[in-house]
Formats: structure tokens, sequence, C-alpha cells
């Protein structure tokens, strides 16, 4: 679900694109035509010729909202059936053939608006147009009853996923239904109720696309590298004989209030620690006050100086992080206060703790420097918005739909402009002061005692594994299109044109005088940089004896420096509109930053400062070690990272540093001190052991200049980095099972020890990987969730670091569906390994050359690029050598590196599930007796 985005008047001359500074000197322009076929269909064209790729966005104005009670989710449910087929795409289509034009897409579904969307080579375009027009106006004769419950099984397993297998997962639904009265558009959620789901019909399905999915109530925005004549004349050509239709009408504001405080709680049998979250009636989108309570939230718990960080975090120590949010919607909004308390800590006292913020902020209130921090973060968000054709194609319809209007950032960025520290006050007042509010606890099991006073019971309604909801689709066999005669031959799919030409962007590299190395590349289009700086050591470096140093220690370099305490530091970065973070990784620590690039000396000096005179606070080290204790207690209720650790330790065995988690253990977390930290950092912090990349806005020249305070105060030392064990596959299968008592899923982890990223043979195994688990069309997830509607989705992958490697493949399955998925890997993989078909190299051949025209067109992506350059001392031009392989990719070479990298008989299988329903039946699955791992 994509939230609108609010931006902010830019300041700054600038180029987006394809986006340029008004003769008015003071807002933004994005040159756009807008213009309406006459069926009613609102068409947006916007030209950047910076990349040769285009991007097709559709919004319909139709979300959750427009549903009845009674039929919920449908509209969610409708996505999906929207990527089956049409009348002229056939079934599975849709993914296949935008992949094999080396594109993207997807969808989303919102309250308000459902989009779909590609991203494809500037050739594709016509297809996609295509596509797009077909199931708008075709759809409706390819809607059978097996593919309708065949959906409704898989959204029904998304939803398992993300409610019912989920800590705190009902707490939306409780909110909505108690904040807004019932009938109202917003009292239920995006996914719906289960009951609902199972029964959608077909008539359901033909009366929401008549209704809903005709041109007067879409938006068409095409943005990237075209030409608009013969855009229009392709957009008249496909969409221009689709019938009209009766547009819906227009809805005004529903705002709601709350006539009494209500509180409810729940024991979450997925939780393991309390969360409390309160709700108050807020205001809708694009309203005044919407701007100035965005504001309010940001300035309540966005930064170290906020009252509720103060007061919750730092001074009672009831949590590790405390929220606000405001969230406006079309129709109306809320405000809320959203706290995941440390685990035994009453929820009544992190009540009574959030008013207590609530005062300070009245007593304290705010500087007008918050204002500028605020605004300040604004506008490097803004531009990075920008900063993709998709970006702009998603931004500019949400703008259409919402108020007619594609050119509405005018307004935005006035309105974002025009908010006070007097409009913030007014809202509080309005909004939050004294009124009345929903609040829930959720509590784990048996700990009622912690729950919010005066809170009652919720209704909240869990499903019997036993007895889970499922469509049967046994017996129902596909049928026969009938298809609509229409002046246009439909059936002709367009053919794709000559591909076009991708030119790796040229690389430049230097190395300072204490040994840093840099590589760079010099991308102008957007007043913006990206860096990142990358120590080798990380995890690998750790001591087994004692996990989780390296993670503390990037965690410790962020608060503060020798001569600016964590918030002065915090609020230095946020002045820039810069982010600045230091993060650990399994063989590096790195800093990564991205700015305005008229910011970069300024961020720059930042870095240097957090480098070399890293503060070591401890205050901070406390809280830090807290956090990641209790993020390790709340893990044990999550069947992902339960499934996740045990394959861990299975591929790489008890005694290796990768076995544990990246934090550590809480006995081991428990046990660091700052010496550790300290000592850390003497061993390994060097320039010699340092990558520096960056892409943006900036020259090698200034680069390096401005390099130079860093390298002549950063001396390198030696440093001796810890020999990796090595892993290698078990001599046969076997099968691992966590039990999870009253699971609503099974979450399938399997994998064995593979080849590290700097294996000569790695890029093969990956390319290998595509047709089996590497896309949605891969074998595994074409079975288990379009065959069988078992899951959300089914994945392989083969990942790489330096010294290391695993193949892994994985699934959240509906539990009765445990067993079959199970033999379902491993027997795809056995035919796997038996050779594909040439169809299948064309495809996987297509789908990977053809994408490397979308490859280098954000910064973000030729930062990763030059990251797998520098850190795998790659040539500048490993991606044509990755390129060439791929084309002359045999069957039989196929074969063979399937044969050696995936061995089904050679893995360790992991289910983490309902052991008093799955576990004896997993002995039908011909891997031995289940063990039982407990934690």
């Amino acid at each position: 679900m994509i939230r609108n985005l609010i931006v902010l008047s830019m300041s700054m001359m600038m180029v987006l694109g394809g986006c340029g500074r008004s003769d008015e000197g003071d807002t933004l322009t994005i040159p756009i035509e807008k213009y309406t076929l006459a069926n009613g269909l609102d068409v947006i064209l916007h030209q950047d010729h910076s990349d040769p790729i285009v991007s097709v966005a559709i919004y319909y104005h139709v979300g959750s909202s427009r549903e009845e009670p009674g039929k919920t989710g449908f509209a969610h449910l409708f996505e999906h059936m929207m990527f089956q087929e049409s009348e002229n795409v056939g079934q599975d289509q849709f993914f296949k053939l935008i992949q094999g034009s080396g594109g993207s897409l997807n969808g989303s579904t919102s309250q308000d608006r459902t989009n779909y969307y590609e991203v494809v080579p500037r050739n594709a375009l016509e297809l996609v147009l295509w596509m797009e027009s077909d199931r708008m106006g075709y759809l409706t004769n390819t809607v059978t009853k097996k593919a309708l419950a065949i959906q409704q099984n898989v959204v029904q397993n998304e939803k398992r996923e993300s409610v019912d297998n989920a800590a705190y997962g009902h707490n939306s639904a409780l909110i909505a239904r108690t904040v807004y009265p019932e009938g109202h558009p917003y009292s239920w959620t995006i996914i719906g109720e289960m009951e609902d789901l199972a029964n959608a019909s077909i008539e359901d399905v033909k009366a929401f696309h008549a209704r809903y999915y005709i041109p007067g109530n879409a938006t068409l925005v095409v943005s990237g590298d075209i030409q608009r004549e013969e855009v229009m004349a392709l957009v008249e050509k496909y969409f221009g004989e689709i019938e009209a239709g009766e547009k819906p009408p227009k809805r005004g504001p529903m705002p709601v209030s709350v006539d009494e405080t209500i509180k409810l709680y729940h024991e979450d049998n997925f939780a393991r620690a309390p969360m409390l979250t309160m709700v108050f009636p807020g205001a809708e989108r694009y309203s005044k006050d919407s701007y100035a309570l965005n504001f309010l939230a940001d300035i309540l718990s966005g930064t170290r100086k906020s009252p509720l960080y103060t007061v919750l975090v730092r001074d009672k120590k009831l949590t590790s992080r405390a929220m606000a949010r405001n969230s406006s919607q079309e129709l109306a909004g809320t405000f809320s206060f959203s706290v995941t308390a440390n685990p035994g800590v009453s929820l009544a006292d992190v009540e009574a703790a959030i008013f207590e913020a609530l005062a300070m902020f009245e007593k304290e209130g705010f500087s007008e420097t918050e204002l500028t921090r605020i605004k300040a973060g604004y506008e490097t968000r803004f531009v990075n918005i920008f900063a993709s054709v998709q970006g702009k194609a998603f931004q500019l319809a949400e703008y259409n739909i919402y108020t007619g209007d594609p050119e509405y950032y005018k307004q935005d960025l006035a309105a974002i402009r025009a908010v006070t520290a007097a409009d913030i006050k007014a809202v509080y007042n309005k909004y939050l002061k004294g009124k009345n509010y929903v609040a829930t606890s959720f509590v784990p099991k048996g700990q009622t005692d912690l729950i919010a006073a005066n809170s009652v019971k919720a209704e909240i309604e869990e499903e019997d594994v036993t007895q889970a909801s499922e469509v049967d689709i046994s017996g129902l066999a596909d049928e026969e299109v009938v298809k609509t005669k229409t002046s246009l031959d439909r059936s002709v799919m367009p053919q794709v044109g000559p591909d076009p030409e991708v030119t790796i962007p040229p690389v430049w590299t230097a190395e300072m005088g204490n040994g840093m190395k840099i590589w760079g590349i010099v991308h102008d289009e957007l007043p913006l940089v990206q860096y990142q700086m990358s120590i080798q050591g990380g995890t690998m470096s750790d001591d087994i004896s004692k996990p989780g140093v390296a993670n503390l220690v990037a965690t410790l370099m962020n608060e503060g420096t020798k001569n600016k305490t964590p918030e002065e530091l915090e609020e230095a970065i946020a002045l820039l509109g810069a982010n600045i973070s230091f993060s650990a990784g399994t063989e590096n620590i790195s800093i990564r930053v991205s700015s305005l690039s008229s910011k970069f000396d300024e961020t720059l000096k930042l870095v240097e400062e957090m480098i070399l005179e890293p503060r070591w606070d401890e205050e901070q080290f406390g809280l830090a070690k807290e956090r990641i204790i209790n993020g390790l207690r709340r893990n044990r209720a999550n069947p992902d990272y339960l499934a996740s650790r045990t394959l861990n330790t299975l591929i790489y065995g008890e005694n290796h540093i990768l076995s544990f988690d990246q934090q550590g253990t809480e006995e081991s977390v428990d046990s660091i001190t700052l010496d550790d930290l300290k000592s850390y950092y003497e061993k390994y912090f060097s320039p010699s052991v340092t990558k520096f990349v960056i892409a943006g806005d900036v020259d090698k020249e200034r680069v390096t200049t401005l390099l130079a305070g860093l390298t002549d105060r950063w001396k390198q030392k030696d440093v001796e980095l810890p020999a990796v064990p090595q892993a290698t596959p078990p001599a046969r299968s076997a099968l691992y099972f966590v039990d999870f008592p009253d699971a609503k899923q099974s979450v399938i982890n399997i994998g064995t020890p593979s080849i590290p990223r700097s294996h000569p043979e790695f890029h093969g195994a990956t390319v290998v990987n595509y047709k089996l688990g590497g896309s949605f069309n891969g074998v595994f997830n074409m079975i288990l969730r379009e065959e069988k509607g078992f899951t959300y989705g089914a994945r392989s992958s083969f990942s790489g670091m330096q010294n290391f490697g695993s193949f892994t493949a994985s699934s959240r399955v509906i539990t009765k569906g445990t067993l079959e998925s199970v033999s379902i890997f491993r027997n795809e993989m056995i035919k796997y390994r038996q050779g594909v078909s040439q169809e299948d190299i064309d495809f996987t051949r297509d789908a990977l050359m053809k994408s490397n025209a979308l490859r280098f067109e954000t910064l973000a992506s030729l930062v990763g690029m030059l990251n797998t350059m520098s850190t795998y001392d790659l040539p500048a031009d490993y991606i044509k050598q990755e390129e060439a392989f791929v084309k002359a990719l045999t069957l039989e070479q196929h074969k063979e590196i399937a044969n050696k990298y995936i061995d089904p008989m050679r893995m360790y299988y992991v289910v983490v599930g309902d052991a008093a329903t799955q576990l004896k039946e997993l002995e039908k699955a011909g891997l031995g007796r289940p063990v039982l791992v407990k934690y």
C-alpha cells in the first residue's frame, strides 16, 4: 500500500530529469501533459530521456472503502484476479511477458485506490499498453470458478501471513472497527475477513469490474523515454474503444468522532512483549490540519529530543521506541501513538507516560529549528521520490485521482511551506488535548496484568488450524474463454522492438594516501549524492564467545561524537536534510550517506567526525543493549525468525559465528562492555580495509579533494581478519521441526552451504536458479501459489558474500498443505536437475539481459553496482561479462550447474508450525523422522 507523499517547496536550483524550476524561482515544475479520452480515461504524459526506460502506472479510484459489509477484502482480491488472465493475454502471462521483456511489475491496494504498474525498457511500451487495456476492458469473460478459487486461497494465506500468524496482527482490524462506526468505509481492513474472502462469487467479481474498472474511474500515467505523438496514438489505439461505463459518485470527507474513550485488550499467541496503541480521530488528506498533524507527529516522536523519547525511552525506560503517526486518508484520518513496551512492562504505565510526554510538549513547546529540521528532511525526500520514472508516475497519478490535478504538488508545496508553530499548537488542541480515544492493549497470553487500566476483552475470532478456511479447487476445470468483438484485432500481441542500447556509466577510481580505495560514478541528472564506506570486519570478526560486538559498535557510532551529544549530532544531520547511518553487516561495517549534492562537504565533515571521534556514550550504550535484548526476546515468537535461525545453525554448525544472530544472544549482549567496543574499533577500523563508493552530482576532483582531511587524520594500521571456517553440505537430507502451537501457517525453510559471491560460477548459479525460484514465474511459486493456492509466495536463491554462500528455498504455507509443500520443493528440485526446456532458457535469457536497461537509473542502483565491483574485485565491465554468459547459456550448461549446486538430497529441511497436527504427518515426507528442535 502506497501512502501519499507530502512534499516540500524547493529552495534551490535543480533539474530533475524532465523536472525543473519555474520562472518564479520558488517552486518545482514537472513538465507534463494531461488529456482525457472520449470514454473518460485521464492520461498523463511525462517525458524523461535520461534512461531508455518507461514506467506505466494505471490507478483506479477504488479501494477497500468502496466495499460493502459482508464483502470485505474484495478490492484486494480483485487486484489478484487482474494478474491472472484477460481475453487476449493468457493464463499467468502478465508476469511472464513483462519479465521476459526485461521489466518489472506489480500492483497494490489501499483504502481508496488500486494501482498496477510496470517499468520496462522503452521498446516494450506497446506491449504494456496492450496488456493493461486488455485487463481493463476485456477481463470478465475470463473470470472462472477455478481462477477465482485459487486466488481466494492465495489471499487467505496472505492474511494468515500478515495477520493471523503474526504478533499484534489483529490490532489494525480491531482499531478500524472501534474508531469508525459500523458501516463507515474505513471500519474494516484492506485484507478483509476470512469468511468474506471465502464467500466471494463470480458474480461479485464481474459486478466489481463493471462498476469500478472503467476508463472514467482511472488515471493512466506514462513516464520516461517516450515520444508524445507515438504514445498518444498507442493509448487511443488500445484504450479508446473501451466502453466508458458510469463513473462512481464522488465522495466528500467522512470524519468521525469518538464519544467516549474505549479501551480493549487481547491476549496474543505470538506476542512476547505488550503493545499499546492509542488512536484519536484526525483530519482527511490535503486538509490544512493534515499538514500540521504530520509536523506534530514528528515533533512528538521523531528525535531524541522529542517528548515521547525523553519520557518513555530515556527517563522511564519503558520501551526502546515510542512512535506518533498521523494518517490522513481521502475520507478521514487518525492520529496514533504506538508503543511496544519492554517485556513485563505495564501498559498502564505506558499510557500514563504518554500523557506525561504530552504535558511536556504543552509546557516546553518546540523551536523554529524543529520546523526547519522537518522541512529539510521533506526537501531531500521529495527530490528522491522524483528520482525515478516510476516515482514520478506514482505521484502524478495519486494527485490526479484525489484532486483531479496532477500538478497539485504546487498547492501541496504551498501548504507545507505555510505550516507554522501556531498551526501545530492548534491541531494539538483540536485533536488531542482532552479528547476521547481508542486504546488497545495486546499482551502475551497469560499476562493480562499488563493491560491498560479499565480495558475490556476484545472480541477477536481466531482461525482453528484444524478447520482452516479454504476454497475447494478439486474438480474445477479450465473453461473456454469467449472473446468480445472489437474493431481492433486484440488477439495480435504487439511485437517488442529492438532492445535499447544499454550504456554502462563510466567508473572512476582513486586511492588515497592512507590506503582507502574509491570508486565513483558521476550522475548529474539530480542534485543528489549517495555514498557508502565499507570497513571490512562485521559479524565475521566477532569472537564466537561474545557475538554481537560488531553490531553494537556500529550502533554506538551513530550516538554522538566527542564534541556532539547524540541529540546534537542527530540535529546536525537532520538540518542538512541528510541521512547518515552506521550499520553492521556480515562481513563489514558500513556508513551510508544520502544528501543533496550541495551538502556533500558538510555531510563528509560529519562522517569524518563520527569515524575519528566516537563518543562511546554510556547512556546510549545501555539503551542499545536493552533494545537489542528485548528484540531478541520478541523474536522467539516470530516463526520466520525461528526458521531462519534454525537453518543457519544447521548450515554453518553450532560453533560457527554465522549460526548466531548478527545482534548476538541475550546472554552475550548482556555481557558486552564499552571496552569490548573500543577494542573492536582499535583492532579493525582502518582505511587500509575501507572501500568508499559514491554516485551522484559530484566529480572525482571534488570527492578526492574533500576526502583529503579524512585521509590526513585517519592513519592506516595492519588489520588481521579472522579466518572463516568453511561449511559443507550434509551427507544426506534431514527434516527439523520447531513447534509453534496453533500456528496458522507452516514456515518452510530449506537450505545448504554453497559457493561464495567471489566464486567464478556464482553468477551462473543465480542464472540457473531464476526459473526455479528466482522470479514470480519460477517453478516453486507457480505450483505452490498459482496452482495449489497454498501460499502467498515461494522463492529460492543463492546468496553469497566474500567468504561464504548458501542456497535456500522458502515459503509460508497453509498448515494442512505442509507435507505436500515440502514434497513439492524436493520433487521439483529433482526434476529441475534433469534439465529444462529451451523455452525456459530463452525466458531466463530475455528477462536477465533485457532488464539491464533498468539497472542504472537511480543512485541507489549505481552505488549497489560499485559496491559489488569493489567488494568482489570485479572489473568495470563485469555486467557485460555476465551478459555474455547468459547469452551463451546452453541446455547442457544449465543442467550441469543445476546438478552441481542444487541437490535436494543434501539439504536441511526446516519447518516451523503446529506440531500437534503436522509433526507426525511429516514422517511421510521421506526425509526420515523429523527432529524436534526446542527453543
